[in-house]
């Protein structure tokens, strides 16, 4: 296997809290200094793109195991970040680099309890794939399986009790310094992302999870789970059943194998609409590393670490949310997010409605076309300004989950449409007889849709109907000249600030480095804490400017 070398500092055993928020406070000022200067320059050019996200890939590895499951979350959003991100970030799902062998030797041999030749038939030293948590081997049982061996890195509990306490204070210092900052629950959030990740180095539970998820799909043999070999289980090392497969977005060898897309999209989506609907029990970190599909066409799972749970009331009302987008019922999906904490009711919902109504209907059934919310940009920038929406923290991971697993559809049909690729499932629902309430209201909104489907309006009356909406909304508008010149002067205002905020933190941080090695260096620490402010504030800025820049296109 190539690996790619890097110096990663969390590997080093007296890494301190000290030196961690100083190595995310120094990579986030450079980033951000350079978006700033691409932006001033601007130079949104390709390989300028390319050049900025090799940089940024390098970073996130020397930041470990925290910052590359972001990048890896973000490697399937191509309608989110730039084509040029999502190449150079597809890299932290593979090739992330892998620790010495004689290291994962010694652990598998420390947590078995026997030497390595008494353990198997034959193992490969040389690891097939490494990833932030750990590294995978082949190995051959003494019993004449053929088996991967994943071992885990040293020191992960370390590093994310340190990484728990840098965001603990970030998000605290937000949470009392930033205005609106509290309402969007962050410190809940990031509590329930390290739940997952501390559960995800515990392989004994990912072992039993992995029996759970394979239990749940007894019954459909399109979907294949390894078995777990407990025998050669612990801790820290997790013995699998050897499945190789084709990576789930390498079109390429898809299409060589003559393996249809259409099918393999529907399989997913259906996948996963069972996992959160039906089963409540749901692989939340599905990016293209965990999934693979054989000849035949059958999904292969692989991670079971970062499995997360619905409870059954939200599971409840996430299937009339479901069921509400494909019958493109507004009010309702507006009405059952507000209920569930998404959106934070105000006065005028007539905006964020509008959004909903014209994300359904001009989105469900085609491809996202970013330009085309140009349409309602004067809403869109009212929603932006009040900042209605909220994530609760188990809606964050389904959501992630969802946006990632859409990312790879798209990735391998542009014209993926998440109402057809859901219909196998709803008419299997609609015609199910199993006894649970859950099932039971599925079957009533599976049934409610097909029948709205078959007495669908003619053309002329969803024309008239659509006129008549827009009129009571008010959607029909005149646009005048001075809300342009208002949104350009606020964007000056906005581009103004982030350059002091810029000049502010820079400022601070040379005297702070500078005073460090003097007897001034007590100073040098009150400069670092207005160094972490001011980032604070520019990166805000940045973010609103960003915002406005697009809105305004």
């Amino acid at each position: 296997m190539r690996s790619l070398q890097y110096n990663l500092s969390w590997d080093y055993q007296n890494y301190s809290p000290f030196h961690r928020q100083g190595d995310i406070l120094l990579v986030t000022l450079q980033f951000s200094f350079f978006i700033f200067i691409d932006f001033i320059r601007q130079n949104k050019s390709s390989i300028q793109y390319q050049k900025r996200a090799k940089w940024l890939v390098k970073k996130i590895i020397k930041l470990g195991p925290t910052f590359i499951k972001i990048g890896q979350a973000l490697s399937t959003r191509p309608d989110l970040i730039p084509l040029e991100y999502i190449k150079e970030f597809s890299k932290l799902q593979d090739r992330v680099p892998p620790f010495l062998s004689k290291d994962a030797i010694s652990i598998i041999e420390e947590e078995l309890g026997e030497k390595i030749d008494n353990i198997y038939h034959k193992f490969e030293p040389e690891p097939i794939a490494a990833a932030s948590l750990g590294q995978v081997h082949l190995a051959i049982l003494n019993t004449g399986e053929k088996v991967v061996i994943k071992v885990q890195r040293q020191g992960l509990e370390k590093l994310f009790k340190l990484d728990f306490q840098v965001l603990k204070t970030l998000i605290s210092f937000g949470d009392r310094f930033i205005i609106g900052f509290k309402k969007y629950n962050l410190k809940l959030i990031y509590e329930e992302f390290f739940s997952i990740l501390f559960a995800e180095i515990d392989y004994i539970k990912e072992g039993q999870n992995a029996d759970r998820f394979r239990l749940n799909f007894l019954e459909d043999k399109r979907i294949i789970v390894p078995k777990v070999y407990w025998q050669y289980t612990t801790k820290k090392v997790l013995t699998l059943e050897y499945l190789p497969g084709i990576k789930i977005n390498d079109i390429d060898t898809l299409i060589e194998k003559n393996i249809p897309v259409k099918p393999l999209i529907e399989l997913g989506i259906c996948t996963y609409l069972k996992q959160l609907l039906i089963d409540g029990f749901f692989q939340s970190d599905p990016h293209p590393g965990n999934m693979a599909v054989n000849n035949n066409g059958s999904i292969i799972f692989y991670d079971f670490g970062a499995m997360a749970e619905v409870k059954g009331l939200a599971q409840e009302q996430m299937v009339q949310t479901f069921f509400a987008m494909m019958r493109k019922d507004a009010d309702q999906v507006l009405d059952t997010l507000v209920y569930m904490g998404l959106i934070e009711p105000m006065g005028d919902m007539t905006a964020i409605k509008r959004l909903i109504s014209f994300s359904l209907t001009r989105f469900l059934d085609k491809p996202v076309d970013i330009n085309a919310f140009r349409e309602i940009s004067a809403e869109i920038y009212i929603m932006f300004e009040q900042q209605p929406f909220r994530l609760p923290p188990q809606m964050t991971f389904i959501i992630k989950a969802l946006t990632t697993l859409d990312g790879i559809a798209r990735n391998l049909d542009p014209q993926y449409s998440l109402l057809s690729a859901s219909q196998p499932f709803i008419r299997n629902i609609a015609r199910s007889t199993t006894p649970s309430n859950i099932i039971v209201t599925i079957a009533r909104q599976g049934k409610m849709f097909l029948q709205q489907q078959l007495q669908k309006p003619s053309r002329l009356e969803n024309t008239i109907q659509n006129f008549q909406e827009r009129l009571e909304q008010g959607e029909l508008q005149i646009r005048i000249r001075s809300l342009e010149n208002e949104r350009i002067t606020k964007t000056i205002y906005l581009a103004l600030k982030a350059l002091i905020y810029t000049c502010l933190t820079g400022f601070s941080l040379l005297n702070g480095i500078l005073l460090i090695s003097t007897i001034y260096h007590s100073w040098a620490v009150i400069l670092f804490g207005l160094t972490g402010l001011f980032t604070l504030l520019l990166l805000r800025s940045l973010i609103t400017l960003t915002l406005s820049e697009k809105l305004l296109k």
